[in-house]
């Protein structure tokens, strides 16, 4: 008897790409933290040296933003090329996963002044980063399906080809057995014909031996003298 599927079955699918899509921002959010941090402590001289705050505030808030703008696409894009994601759910949720582990360790350090206060230019910055962030995942997704898509297709055009080539190889198989069955059935039916042949020809030959041997004897027969 066939099992029939649970009812909560589609809750427990829910439930899993939940936890994907927020192991995945917070995945993005860790790896991006590090690899922020290294690129700040190299090129920290280099920001502050550029001269105007045009720059350095776009580029500093470039490298705080990293793991939405470069780590979340990335693996967005990976994760797409072994699981069907959807685009906007996947992308969306994994940024605001990760946000929001942002919000919190940001209200963990300053408290509710971390809301309330600092909304500058680098703070409008930042919410542009994020936006951009989840647009980019976002396109990362649908190429990453695309990729996992054309793949797919070359595998079975591959998989098509060396089934030709396998019945091909079978027919020729096939055709040489066939001939071979052939030449053995010709050379059975030629072997009772020599066969059956032989004795005839050399039955006079035996005859002729009995003959002479014959005659042999008769010649042998001492005569006697006459009286």
């Amino acid at each position: 008897m066939s099992s029939k599927p649970s009812a909560l079955e589609p809750l427990r699918v829910r439930v899993r790409r939940f936890q994907f899509i927020v192991g995945l921002g917070f995945l993005s959010l860790v790896v991006g933290a590090m690899l922020s941090v290294s690129l700040v402590l190299r090129l920290h001289a280099r920001v502050n040296a550029l001269p105007s705050d045009f720059l350095r505030i776009p580029m500093a808030v470039a490298l705080e933003n990293l793991w939405v703008l470069a780590v979340l696409p990335t693996l967005c894009y990976g994760a797409a090329r072994i699981v069907a994601l959807r685009t906007w759910t996947t992308a969306v949720g994994a940024a605001l996963s990760g946000g929001v582990f942002v919000l919190a360790l940001n209200f963990v350090r300053d408290g509710m002044e971390s809301f309330t206060t600092g909304w500058t230019v680098a703070s409008v910055l930042r919410g542009v980063a994020f936006v951009g962030g989840i647009l980019l995942s976002a396109r990362a997704i649908r190429a990453g399906r695309a990729a996992a898509e054309k793949g797919s297709a070359e595998a079975e055009a591959k998989a098509v080809a060396r089934k030709s080539e396998y019945d091909e190889f079978l027919k020729a198989a096939e055709a040489g057995g066939a001939r071979l069955e052939q030449r053995e059935g010709g050379a059975a039916a030629e072997a009772p014909t020599a066969s059956g042949s032989a004795p005839a020809a050399t039955a006079p030959t035996g005859e002729a031996s009995s003959a002479g041997e014959t005659t042999t004897s008769s010649g042998d027969v001492p005569k006697t003298p006459a009286a």
